[in-house]
């Protein structure tokens, strides 16, 4: 089970390789993480890709219905995802 702070989804590359992603809040910013296999070491993700950050948006919606985060998180997910993807529609 992940810490609170933090929220993990499984997904695959464009060569079809299975990545594991995990993001980890720290104060107001969100880190992102990877790695291939179970036992591999945690990669920093510099520049994750908007799949990645739509993922973690919809991981936020459902924590904040279930009250496991603060509702306000929802909005600085969506401003930071306008920040580094902009013209990027949200479904709200």
């Amino acid at each position: 089970m992940a810490a609170k702070g933090e929220i993990s989804w499984k997904r695959r590359t464009e060569d079809g390789e299975r990545l594991e992603i995990y993001a980890h809040r720290v104060g107001d910013r969100w880190n992102f993480y990877s790695r291939q296999k179970r036992y591999d070491r945690w990669q920093p993700l510099e520049q994750p890709p908007l799949e990645d950050w739509l993922e973690l948006l919809d991981s936020v919606r459902r924590r904040v219905a279930r009250r496991l985060l603060r509702p306000e998180e929802i909005s600085r997910v969506e401003k930071t995802i306008r920040e580094h993807f902009p013209g990027t529609e949200l479904d709200t």
